[in-house]
């Protein structure tokens, strides 16, 4: 099976002591798309999720431990997401394995976590810088609003003003989840940029702060954020990016876009 249910989330289990591609359980994403109505060869947007691992390593060909750290990059459009925590026990399983050189080791990682996915997965060396300061995103989290509702999430919050088009981005640090499976909180940076009528603010930070009792994967809350905003405020182009705080050695930022749209510049929150 491959449902949450069936994974290892909320269980306790053993910390591996050998490499174990095994340990990796994907999820096809079309089991949280068929509940926004989207159908996997109809997708409107493009994307990935972005993973940072910060606690990464393996034996060299005489047993010397090696560290690194990396970004995995997993297509939108691949059948299946990989669970976090398997991610986890997967790289944690890397610990006791020996590879004659680094790029050995991250062809192995790419090589299987393309088999989770059902589709190329890149592995990089390295992370992204973290955000360099102040940007013309425009800072939604100050706004003076009497806020009384947590979810589910609510999309009659969106409202955009006709005939005023503006090209923005948007940014805030209220948006939180919870896991469905564990409970667990979820906290994430969004960034939005759009091009098309302006969209109330106000009514934008009421949306995102309503999925603060919701319980549901952080691809699909983003995808959620992205369909909500495309249906209701019908913007010429949508960029939607959720950077979430690191658990367990991993953070995860899904993006989604409009197609044509360039991706947005991979960087990391300070709270990352």
């Amino acid at each position: 099976m491959s449902t949450p249910q069936d994974s290892s989330l909320g269980r306790s289990v053993a910390y591996p002591d050998r490499y174990d591609p095994a340990l990796l359980f994907p999820i096809p994403r079309a089991q949280g798309r068929a509940a926004l109505g989207l159908e996997p060869a109809a997708l409107p947007f493009a994307g990935a999720d972005r993973w940072h691992a910060y606690e990464l390593g393996w034996l060299d060909a005489r047993g010397k431990p090696v560290v690194a750290t990396a970004t995995l990059t997993v297509p939108a459009d691949s059948p299946n997401l990989i669970e976090s925590k398997s991610l986890k026990l997967y790289l944690n399983s890397l610990n006791a394995a020996r590879f004659q050189t680094r790029e050995a080791a991250f062809a192995t990682i790419a090589g299987d976590l393309s088999a989770a996915a059902g589709a190329p997965v890149d592995v990089a060396p390295g992370l992204p810088p973290f955000s360099a300061g102040p940007d013309d995103a425009i800072d939604l989290d100050g706004l003076d609003l009497d806020i009384d509702a947590y979810g589910p999430p609510e999309p009659g919050h969106l409202r955009a003003e006709a005939g005023t088009l503006v090209e923005e981005t948007l940014r805030s640090e209220l948006l939180k989840s919870n896991c469905p499976v564990t409970g667990q909180p979820d906290w994430a940076t969004l960034r939005i940029a759009y091009r098309g009528p302006r969209l109330d603010r106000a009514g934008l930070l009421r949306y995102l702060v309503s999925f603060r009792d919701h319980a549901e994967f952080h691809e699909q809350c983003a995808e959620r954020i992205f369909l909500d905003l495309l249906q209701r405020a019908r913007p010429a182009a949508l960029s939607v990016e959720a950077r979430y705080t690191r658990r367990g050695g991993l953070d995860i930022n899904p993006w989604r876009t409009t197609p044509g749209l360039a991706p947005p510049r991979p960087a990391r929150e300070i709270r990352q």
